[in-house]
């Protein structure tokens, strides 16, 4: 009898929980909604209608306008987010299996020191790194940014790639190296393959944090090297004449896509990976 009273008490704290949790998504989508259907209304409906009304004529002029502003900066994303998350993961692996694995005299104290990087604000390292750019004649190009990006995030990919492989268990690694097996072969045939999860939370991670960067952008790029970022700050602010708010608004969404579509393929790692090594870490 007591188990049947308590039903009416727990459904009504989960439609609570849901009606909250609806809520604070629904709040949470009114820009996205309000972003959406702007890049897709006229500028005379914009002035005209509410922010949240639906289109009066349904218009793709923002989007052409705003990918013909902004193609050229949104491929220097590209050039710069591909290659600084696939080198950076692929050096915090290597990391993190010598940190967890194979430790050497001095490996805590390398780590901790490590792990600075991680708490380093972005302001800190502008002025060293534009004074390395420019000797190395890499100062205002895509490889350079290409280069800081690669630098900034090892501290957190080294972390993330630690932090699980000390919950791999080194019965593991200590059998393979007793049937003969190298430092190579044990990552690339047995570790590596453990590691999706983890390699996730890195590609995720690292491509939400370059691709949305702008100080380090607007700081060591100028002119056609510039990444989508820095295009949009130009493109909000240097506009001449009436303003075009659906071509501010495609452009803002045409920016914020990419890292959309890699948390809808990758996202369900994200979580899994990060509480990985929680324990035994």
């Amino acid at each position: 009898m007591s188990s049947l009273a308590n039903k009416p008490s727990i459904s009504l704290s989960r439609i609570a929980i849901h009606a909250v949790l609806i809520f604070a998504c629904l709040l949470y989508l009114v820009p996205l909604v309000v972003m959406l259907l702007t890049s897709f209304k006229t500028p005379q409906d914009i002035s005209s209608g509410n922010l949240l009304s639906w289109p009066t004529v349904v218009t793709s002029i923002g989007w052409v306008k705003a990918w013909a502003t902004v193609d050229g900066y949104f491929w220097n994303s590209i050039k710069i987010t591909v290659p600084a998350v696939l080198i950076s993961t692929a050096i915090g692996a290597l990391n993190g299996y010598v940190l967890s694995m194979w430790r050497f005299r001095g490996s805590q104290l390398f780590f901790g020191l490590l792990l600075f990087g991680c708490f380093l604000p972005f302001q800190t390292v502008l002025l060293p790194a534009s004074f390395t750019l420019g000797k190395m004649g890499l100062a205002s190009t895509t490889t350079g940014l290409v280069i800081v990006h690669i630098v900034y995030g090892l501290a957190f990919t080294t972390l993330f790639f630690r932090n699980y492989y000390v919950s791999i268990p080194d019965a593991l690694v200590k059998a393979a190296r007793l049937d003969g097996a190298g430092f190579f072969t044990i990552f690339m045939k047995i570790i590596l393959p453990m590691s999706t999860p983890i390699i996730m939370v890195c590609l995720i991670w690292q491509s939400t944090q370059i691709w949305n960067d702008f100080l380090f952008g607007v700081v060591f790029s100028s002119g056609d090297s510039q990444p989508i970022t820095v295009a949009l700050n130009n493109l909000v602010n240097t506009s001449t004449g009436a303003k075009e708010y659906n071509v501010d608004m495609a452009a803002a969404m045409i920016a914020g896509l990419p890292t959309l579509l890699v948390y809808i393929v990758a996202g369900k790692y994200f979580v899994r990976g990060l509480t990985a090594g929680a324990v035994k870490g």
